[in-house]
């Protein structure tokens, strides 16, 4: 027997990847329910609304039936490991945002997702990284808020200069 083959022969189950077959089995199921709950759905065509979300479940499961086999086999090639620190950056950087962006505004808060996300990656420094993100806040903010007249939170930045 070659070493591969002992390899793989000795290797278990990976459960990570288990895990995520059942969500995607859940996801399925959900929306196969969902869709059959729909009431007012045209039953006089054979392709109607409810069609497409049942394609989209019957994939859904599919994927959930060979993400479970490749996984029951352990066919997944080996993760590196995770590093926690980056996560909490993006994961930091979006609570930032949803808690400051009615007080502070879509400028203000949005940068702050930037530069929370640029740090997780590993780009530049936080001085510089949150002015930066901030005027491309601004600049995203006024092109959906004033130029096509969508709603935006508007903080004191944007009132300032508005």
């Amino acid at each position: 027997m070659s070493q591969d083959t002992s390899k793989k022969l000795s290797r278990r189950p990976d459960w990570a990847a288990l895990a995520i077959a059942v969500a995607l089995a859940v996801v399925a199921i959900v929306v196969v329910w969902s869709t059959a709950r729909q009431a007012g759905a045209a039953s006089y065509a054979r392709i109607g609304p409810t069609t497409f979300p049942y394609v989209i479940a019957g994939v859904f499961f599919i994927l959930a039936i060979w993400t479970a086999g490749e996984a029951w086999r352990g066919d997944f090639p080996e993760r590196e490991q995770q590093q926690i620190s980056p996560i909490l950056w993006i994961v930091g950087g979006l609570a930032a945002q949803m808690l400051l962006l009615k007080v502070a505004g879509f400028s203000i808060a949005t940068g702050l997702l930037f530069a929370a996300t640029a740090r997780a990656f590993g780009r530049g420094p936080l001085w510089k990284t949150i002015p930066l993100g901030i005027v491309l806040a601004y600049v995203i903010w006024v092109i959906f808020a004033r130029g096509l007249s969508l709603s935006l939170p508007a903080g004191p930045l944007e009132h300032l200069l508005f």
